[in-house]
Order: structure tokens, then C-alpha cells, then sequence
């Protein structure tokens, strides 16, 4: 019953207020519809957008390529000094982290399991 009260109210009170009918959202829609996230994008993230059309990935948003992990088709660990630490989850359900450093130069392997990791320079987009 009080809903129904203030559902009146608030009605008559929004019929009595308007003196014209408020125009429904045609000002997006008058200039060719509804821009898209290209044509509002500003800033880093217009960068981000054409950097992902024309297919590089400027901040490594992106899933990382798989490698095989073997010495001739090693991990690629990006990094921007000589030396990096690097986690290994050697089993798919393993729940513990073998950390070791990986350092410039050959291909190195992880001391549990075996698989084979490189570290390659990477340039910061900056």
C-alpha cells in the first residue's frame, strides 16, 4: 500500500514538473550512432589499440608463445638485466616453486625437472 502511495506521488510529481518532454539520448545518435571503443579511445590506451591491430604486443598483455623446454627449443624468458629469477612448477599438480637464477648466455636447466630456460633481452616500450 505505501508503495503503491509513493509510486503515485512520484509520478504526478514528474508529470507536473516537465514542462517539455526530455529528448531521449539523441545526441550520440544524431552524429551516426554509438562511437566505438577506437574512435573514443585516448591516450595509452589508443597506443595499446593500434599496437594490438597491427599484432605486437607492446606490454606483454598477451598469453606467451609455448616452447618445448628442450635445449634446442628453449623457454624464452624476457628480462631487462643479465640475470633473473625464475619459478618452475616442474609437474602440472605440483603445488611447489623450484626458484632458481637464470643468467645471460646458454640455455640453463631447471635443477628439479630438467627443462631447458633462456634468457633473452627485452626493450622496455618506453
Amino acid at each position: 500500500m505505501a508503495a503503491r502511495l509513493l509510486l503515485r506521488s512520484a509520478f504526478r510529481a514528474a508529470r507536473t514538473c516537465r514542462a517539455a518532454p526530455v529528448p531521449a539520448l539523441t545526441r550520440g545518435m544524431a552524429a551516426g550512432g554509438i562511437p566505438t571503443d577506437e574512435e573514443q579511445a585516448t591516450g595509452l590506451e589508443k597506443i595499446i589499440m593500434k599496437a594490438m591491430k597491427e599484432g605486437s604486443d607492446p606490454y606483454s598483455m598477451m598469453k606467451p608463445k609455448e616452447y618445448a623446454g628442450s635445449k634446442v627449443d628453449p623457454h624464452l624468458v624476457p628480462s631487462i638485466t643479465n640475470k633473473r629469477v625464475v619459478g618452475c612448477v616442474c609437474e602440472e599438480d605440483n603445488t611447489a616453486v623450484v626458484w632458481f637464477w637464470l643468467h645471460e648466455g646458454e640455455a640453463q636447466r631447471c635443477p628439479s625437472c630438467g627443462s631447458h630456460y633462456k634468457l633473452v633481452a627485452h626493450e622496455l616500450p618506453h
